[in-house]
């Protein structure tokens, strides 16, 4: 039952913490309206029968397998589902807004940084509290849904982030891929390739989250924690990328890059390399060029933990109990191994199992590199950093900015963000 201090608690969220966090990163939601089933609020449209979904897909209309499944959900459960499909960051607004009303969803499906914020504005229910079953799920994808100990809904699938590469520059600079294994590897290929006429790498090193969900690769990469901004770790983490913008290995554009224009210098075919998500393979594959795919490397070899996107399925608290049973019902519906497949494939994600993580290699064995991936990946609130990752976030990405534009040092740039953030999560 809802209490009135998570009424207030709910009610006392900054949204300071949801603008650093920013719209959609890694995710499959796109910018636009509201899709099927929109309604001004969820106490509006349920009824005894009416069980209301909150998604950050507007871009699927009732014709798409996505709402086909959530149609199905709803009569395999006996009741009428009312979908309502928002962009990301509005999204979680509207969450906040409608847990302050008393008029929260069903079931809300949510990005999951953000799930930590909802959590701890008492706006989410625990998996132990509603049955929900995670015992399958990756232990790396479900910490990014977990705070204080407890967990906060079911990943419906993930992506993250790896370098695509040009297989035509890297033949005409002499660069084997099976070599490029580590960081000095990396940028002696780059090497190659610009000594060749040819462009290095792009990537996103915007001054958003955009920049740190880019960034987090290398830095975690280097061994680095984001408890410590500043340590020698960190700072090799963004001396690597300044060292390439000096040498001419990366173009200064990277600065303002999304993760969209960075792709689209990739889309040119003058760059070798691109970082890039899951979410890219439908234009990867009508680029023109050959490509390939390898995982961002470690500084001293190895797959680098990328960050996870995607979103968690919850159950909102509700005042009438007795809804929880049926919300479970299509939470597990939506997350079962069953309707895994169709839910991922959909949404361009990888599944949350290893047993449906091998059927989706088995029909597109393209994957199987975005698998390992995710597999070494972790959620950026992880490590027990819950509402604190955007206080870190930010002056992260700052410090990145800084020594990108050589206004400052990759160590004084990482020791004032260390100090900002240190000062911010107080």
């Amino acid at each position: 039952m809802r209490s009135a201090a998570r009424s207030r608690r709910a009610a006392g969220v900054g949204l300071a913490v949801l603008a650093a966090l920013g719209g959609p990163v890694a995710c499959s939601s796109s910018s636009g309206g509201v899709g099927s089933g929109a309604s001004t609020s969820a106490s509006q449209a349920a009824g005894a029968g009416t069980y209301t979904i909150w998604d950050p897909y507007p871009q699927y209309d009732k014709s798409s397998e996505w709402v086909k499944l959530l149609d199905k959900c709803g009569s395999d459960a006996g009741v009428k589902v009312e979908r309502t499909g928002y962009d990301t960051s509005d999204l979680t607004n509207k969450a906040l807004l409608a847990a302050q009303q008393g008029n929260s969803p069903d079931v809300l499906i949510v990005d999951n940084p953000v799930v930590s914020t909802l959590a701890e504005a008492g706006v989410l229910t625990t998996t132990e509290e509603n049955k929900l079953d995670v015992s399958a799920i990756a232990p790396n994808l479900l910490a990014a849904g977990q705070s204080g100990g407890k967990t906060y809904g079911v990943p419906i699938g993930a992506n993250t982030l790896a370098l695509y590469y040009n297989k035509d520059v890297l033949k005409k600079a002499g660069v084997d891929i099976a070599s490029v294994k580590d960081w000095a590897s990396l940028t002696a290929a780059l090497a190659k390739v610009k000594a060749a006429g040819k462009k290095g790498i792009t990537f996103s090193a915007i001054g958003t989250e955009e920049g740190s969900f880019q960034f987090l690769p290398w830095f975690w990469g280097s061994g680095a924690n984001l408890t410590k901004l500043d340590s020698p770790e960190g700072v090799s983490a963004v001396a690597l990328w300044a060292d390439w913008l000096k040498k001419g290995y990366a173009p200064n554009s990277v600065i303002n890059n999304t993760q969209t224009t960075s792709w689209q210098e990739f889309a040119t075919g003058d760059f070798a390399f691109a970082e890039n998500g899951t979410w890219q393979l439908a234009n990867a594959k009508k680029a023109g060029f050959g490509y390939g795919i390898v995982p961002v490397p470690g500084k001293d070899g190895g797959t680098a933990p990328a960050p996870t996107g995607g979103e968690f399925v919850s159950i909102p608290v509700q005042s009438d109990t007795g809804r929880y049973t049926t919300a479970q019902k299509l939470v597990t519906c939506l997350t079962s191994a069953d309707n895994s497949l169709t839910t991922t494939t959909t949404l361009s994600y990888i599944a949350p199992t290893e047993q449906v993580q091998a059927k989706q290699v088995a029909a597109t064995p393209d994957l199987r590199v975005w698998v390992e991936a995710v597999k070494a990946a972790k959620g950026r609130t992880s490590d027990d950093l819950g509402t604190k990752y955007p206080k870190i976030s930010e002056p992260l990405w700052g410090a990145v900015q800084a020594a990108l534009s050589g206004s400052k040092s990759p160590q004084e740039a990482m020791a004032a963000a260390q100090s900002a953030a240190a000062s911010a999560i107080q």
